[in-house]
């Protein structure tokens, strides 16, 4: 499977929303993706900003296979090697090098870089990537950057995150560039730490009813 046909899988079990999930303690994990699935909700993206975030990967993986989990926050190449030994699906950066760029392409893991200007996003189509992250979307230029973005790059796709929530989800999917959107809103840190699993199949629920086209 190509790195285009890989995105486009992830793209169409992701929509309407990408969940950004922050697990600081192991037991979290499973729980935490099972509740959105319940929902609705098949593909999560764990954040690399805890220790137990890689171990969390496995976990998923191994108690949900047929769900898609990706690893975010990756910011570096070296972090290419242990997500995919994690048995990630897929990565997301809030940015990206050349360095990272390049390793992830060599290593054939899916990659959705992070973006901000059109020189950024100019750099990830030099490297074979099409599905790109505004990231942070609302203070990058929002809605409107994404509307200026079309022109010159009718061929990326996007998938913003940073600012977005229920408020602002409809006019973001609205533009025929936006794949799908990223955001933490489904799964927040007090819901996570006080194991309220039903308030977080709610809000996943809630999110898919709403946002996804009829």
């Amino acid at each position: 499977m190509t790195m285009s046909m890989k995105n486009e899988l992830i793209l169409t079990r992701a929509y309407p929303v990408l969940p950004v999930i922050v697990i600081e303690e192991l037991s979290q994990a499973v729980p935490l993706a099972k509740a959105l699935s319940a929902g609705g909700i098949h593909v999560f993206e764990v954040t690399l900003r805890t220790v137990c975030a890689l171990e969390a990967i496995q976990e998923i993986k191994a108690a949900m296979p047929d769900c898609i989990t990706g690893a975010g926050t990756v910011t570096s190449p070296d972090q290419i090697e242990a997500v995919l030994k994690a048995g990630a699906d897929f990565a997301v950066s809030p940015g990206a090098t050349p360095a990272l760029l390049k390793e992830a392409f060599q290593q054939k893991l899916a990659l959705i870089p992070g973006v901000s200007t059109p020189s950024d996003v100019i750099q990830a189509m030099e490297h074979g990537y099409n599905l790109l992250k505004p990231f942070p979307a609302e203070q990058s230029g929002g809605i409107n950057m994404l509307k200026a973005l079309a022109g010159p790059f009718p061929d990326i796709r996007f998938c913003p995150t940073g600012g977005i929530g229920l408020h602002n989800a409809k006019e973001y999917l609205a533009l025929n560039n936006v794949a799908a959107i990223g955001g933490s809103w489904i799964c927040p840190a007090n819901l996570v730490q006080s194991k309220d699993w039903g308030a977080i199949t709610q809000l996943a629920t809630q999110a898919i009813s709403s946002l996804k086209k009829t």
